[in-house]
């Protein structure tokens, strides 16, 4: 695809705008963080329900209670995957109290099935549970990778994984966009015929070097473990792109939202790192 100087303003603009506000919430302190990410994902649910009101045409009959709780039951989860000593209230701990709401709306829930058991098909209450492993088990692990205090054994710790694993992307996708506009020829994807493998493997690239380098001289973290997270998250995160792309395609949309200009919705800005996160929640989980 050509480069598009008007539209890479566009995106650039929207994207500094986007990007101070991202980092303000990711670095300020951990409540923040949390905050940050309960909103993207509200965000993230209204937009899949939309998509899916445009992919499945009996997805509409469900009834909007039931996709309420649905998203109540997703915020939930994420407070339940917090370090209980990171989030304190008085006696309480938002893990608890996380833990308290899980099993209530998901008792509300069973109460709505049975209510509405005649508008809902197995196809309704599986795209469902599809939505709540594409999107909220993402942002609850990204909570879960936020309370690992115990790395460095120093508190603010938890903050490096999703540094790294959210700065991989912004590199990744940036470089990607550059290089592809400007040398890829190649289409990658029929879900997606803009992006090429030129730029698709030259953003990859230099998104871990740029990562790698940047962060072991910079901050003096352990290089073999920037590689291997930025090399995750790229991967991954590419995989995260088409299948968002597959879901426009399906229903028929360029965008899933408008909240950002030249960039769209909240699954168009954070497609790559809905699905980046599980796998580096697991590499972490598994070896660090």
């Amino acid at each position: 695809m050509s480069f598009n100087l008007a539209v890479f303003k566009t995106r650039t603009l929207s994207a500094i705008i986007f990007g101070a506000i991202m980092i303000g919430g990711l670095i300020y302190n951990q409540w923040t963080f949390l905050v940050l990410f309960a909103v993207i994902n509200f965000g993230c649910w209204w937009e899949f329900h939309r998509l899916m009101d445009k992919i499945e045409p009996t997805y509409k009959d469900l009834p909007n209670l039931l996709r309420y709780i649905m998203i109540l039951i997703g915020f939930s989860y994420m407070l339940y995957m917090s370090n209980p000593q990171s989030y304190p209230i008085g006696k309480w701990n938002l893990h608890d109290i996380g833990g308290y709401l899980l099993m209530g709306f998901s008792g509300l829930f069973l109460l709505g099935l049975l209510a509405f058991y005649k508008k809902i098909s197995i196809n309704n209450l599986l795209s469902l549970l599809a939505g709540f492993l594409y999107i909220s088990l993402s942002w609850g692990l990204m909570i879960k990778l936020r309370g690992r205090l115990n790395i460095y054994e120093q508190t603010d710790a938890g903050l490096i994984i999703p540094i790294v694993l959210i700065a991989t992307i912004w590199v990744n996708d940036t470089m990607a966009y550059i290089t592809g506009s400007l040398f890829g020829k190649r289409p990658l994807s029929p879900v997606s015929p803009k992006k090429t493998w030129e730029g698709t493997i030259s953003g990859a690239i230099l998104a871990i070097m740029v990562i790698s380098y940047g962060g072991h001289a910079l901050i003096g973290l352990p290089f073999r473990l920037l590689i291997l997270i930025s090399f995750i998250a790229s991967i991954m995160g590419t995989f995260g792109d088409l299948l968002e792309s597959k879901l426009k395609r399906l229903a028929g949309v360029k965008d899933s939202g408008s909240i950002m200009p030249g960039h769209g919705g909240f699954l168009d800005r954070f497609d790559s790192l809905l699905l980046a996160t599980p796998y580096v929640w697991l590499f972490a989980d598994m070896f660090l």
